[in-house]
């Protein structure tokens, strides 16, 4: 057996976050990731799908030395944002100067932020990597656990923690339970090129399917989001460029012009997941193997980058006190921390899709009304947008923004 302090199953951006934040401390971390990654992104700039990163979790890639790299590799900073409903004329403006702040976020392809944070893994001896591997078998009924690799070899640890996905075989082994909704819509994701600038803006339009994002990223293009009903998503993804073209431009109410050339279309089936528990004795659940949920404000990256360093946060408090950092008393303090704002955020998503899809007149009035008085109401708006952009909060040490940070 190879001994380490912990073992973290998924070498995604929130298993690798989790593995950075506990290594650069000392804690000694296996991570086991069974796709090979590369140590720079392939063919940046042309992902279909961007994370929208929001300052909290700017200032977590800040802390543990990654977010100069993610800079470079291709992250664009957004300033303004603006929200309005096709069915009336309700509408709302973020601007990141009425706040005091140099931007709202950043929009950064999702290989950029894991090669990144690859590189920052294999940096830290305190890291080992096993890529490409799997675990074929777990034993957490004793202490320390143990993993048993597709190669023959053995881990042992006193913390496995859970980051392999919506899927997660750990969670899965363990029969830990999930509470899941299919939203019957697909999120059709591509980089289009419009006759306007997007003007550093991320643009949404609520549509009776399902919202419609273009998101900014570098040299004009925008990455869209567009939630709608499965089948029409993929119709949408088959037709020829030029049809595809006009009923985005359409969709979109022609805001930014229209679309003159896009590449290439994905679409992903949308649901709701929520682990029935986040730990065990000696396991623990982070991201999307603990819960997904609707992608219409882009904050499953950044619920699942909190869990990763509030659970770093809780590891660490318990070794300094010499605690067992796998036992279930120290590991219910992270599951406290983190499933009531996971709950929250994911009952507000849910709540904002069927508020939005639904073409009833008087919830359309409704709906106007509130983005009405949400755009008048400054002092409201700003504690929003403090909160979406993690400026405000419960929130854990890597990711509280210093003054001077800036």
């Amino acid at each position: 057996m190879n001994p380490f302090d912990v073992i973290v199953t998924g070498g995604g951006s929130v298993g690798l976050t989790t593995a950075c934040a506990l290594g650069t401390q000392g804690i000694t971390v296996a991570v086991v990731e069974p796709r090979p990654v590369a140590d720079t992104p392939v063919a940046a700039g042309h992902n279909p799908r961007v994370f929208a990163i929001t300052r909290a979790s700017q200032q977590i890639f800040t802390a543990l030395g990654v977010w100069d790299d993610m800079l470079a590799g291709n992250a664009y900073p957004f300033r303004d944002m603006r929200v309005w409903d096709a069915g009336g004329d309700g509408a709302i403006h973020f601007d990141c100067a009425d706040i005091g702040e140099p931007y709202l976020g950043h929009m950064i392809e999702p290989q950029v932020i894991r090669s990144a944070l690859w590189r920052r893994a294999q940096s830290l001896d305190s890291v080992t990597v096993f890529c490409p591997a799997q675990v074929t078998d777990f034993d957490v009924t004793r202490e320390p656990v143990t993993a048993t690799l597709d190669d023959g070899s053995g881990l042992s640890a006193d913390l496995v923690v859970g980051a392999d996905g919506v899927r997660s075989p750990l969670r899965e082994r363990l029969e830990i339970g999930t509470r899941t909704h299919d939203y019957r819509q697909g999120g059709l994701v591509a980089r289009v090129l419009t006759e306007h600038d997007h003007q550093a803006t991320a643009w949404q339009r609520f549509l009776p399917g399902g919202p419609l994002a273009f998101l900014p990223t570098t040299d004009g293009w925008s990455s869209i989001v567009w939630t709608l009903p499965a089948e029409t998503a993929q119709h949408l993804q088959t037709i020829d460029k030029p049809a595809f073209h006009e009923a985005l431009g359409e969709a979109f109410d022609f805001r930014l012009g229209r679309i003159i050339d896009s590449e290439t279309r994905e679409v992903f089936p949308l649901q709701r997941l929520h682990a029935e528990h986040y730990v065990r004795e000696h396991v623990a659940l982070v991201g999307d193997a603990a819960h997904v949920i609707h992608p219409l404000a882009g904050q499953g990256i950044n619920l699942g980058l909190l869990d990763a360093a509030v659970l770093a946060e809780v590891v660490l408090t318990a070794r300094q006190r010499q605690k067992r950092i796998g036992s279930l008393p120290v590991l219910r303090r992270y599951e406290r921390w983190r499933r009531g704002d996971n709950q929250l955020m994911m009952t507000a998503m849910d709540g904002f899709n069927r508020l939005f899809g639904n073409a009833q007149p008087g919830l359309s009035r409704v709906r106007n009304l509130g983005l009405a008085l949400a755009e008048r109401a400054t002092p409201a708006k700003a504690l929003l947008a403090r909160h979406a952009m993690g400026l405000a909060g419960d929130l854990p040490a890597l990711a509280r923004i210093s003054p001077c940070s800036d």
